[in-house]
């Protein structure tokens, strides 16, 4: 970034390194892939600003005839010694389902970051399961648990929500956390615009969580339904 000092009109550049006779820019921040939280802090239930870990806690994304629904479920599940919740994400196109995922999930009760600690996944090809591909877990074939969702995220934050090779590698880079989305009935401010993609291809997309919300666009996909029993108010944990 040019920082102009308008008293002297001189202008600051930012570091470089040269290398070779030229000047390249200031070697980008790397990408974080091991977490160590403490277990004892770590819960199955909670919340921060851009994630609900709450049973009951359901979102539909849609673009079409594609859709996302994103379920809290009233489920546990213990893997590495931590007691996760399951979060199921159905994925349905044309009125067929393409994918069912069951992630297991932890929140830390002092910084809100949430952990994942490892996913089941079945895919299914003309309503047919044709397979896990995705499935990892923990603690097993060199498996960790991957950073979901920060408790307080900052422009620049690059990390893995995955972390099992050759298997799973997804990983997001916080891009933003004052974008706006309007929808037809409503308008999201302040939400945070993450851009994930994975290690292992070289897709990409962009996705977006609204304040007190949680995810409300994931590329093409935008909220249409929420059932959100703390947004109205009412006890939604176990």
């Amino acid at each position: 970034m040019l920082i102009a000092h308008l008293a002297s009109l001189t202008l600051i550049l930012p570091p470089t390194i040269h290398a070779a006779g030229r000047a390249v820019e200031k070697e980008e921040r790397p990408w974080c892939d091991s977490f160590s939280p403490y277990k004892a802090d770590l819960s199955d239930s909670g919340k921060n600003p851009f994630f609900f870990l709450w049973p009951r806690h359901r979102l539909l994304l849609q673009d079409g005839k594609e859709t996302r629904a994103i379920s809290v479920l009233n489920e546990t599940k213990i893997i590495d010694g931590v007691k996760t919740r399951v979060i199921e994400d159905r994925w349905m196109k044309d009125g067929r389902l393409v994918e069912v995922s069951r992630s297991y999930v932890a929140i830390s009760r002092t910084t809100g970051d949430v952990y994942c600690f490892g996913k089941d996944v079945d895919a299914y090809e003309n309503g047919k399961l044709i397979g896990h591909k995705g499935t990892w877990m923990a603690g097993a074939n060199g498996a960790r648990l991957g950073l979901l969702m920060p408790g307080r995220p900052a422009v620049g934050d690059k990390y893995h929500r995955e972390v099992a090779p050759g298997v799973a590698m997804d990983r997001a880079e916080v891009i933003s956390t004052t974008e706006t989305l309007t929808t037809s009935t409503k308008v999201f401010e302040r939400c945070l615009r993450t851009r994930e993609s994975s290690s292992l291809t070289s897709r990409s997309q962009d996705t977006l969580y609204a304040p007190d919300v949680g995810l409300i666009k994931a590329g093409n996909l935008m909220l249409s339904e929420i059932d959100c029993p703390l947004c109205k108010g009412t006890k939604a944990g176990p």
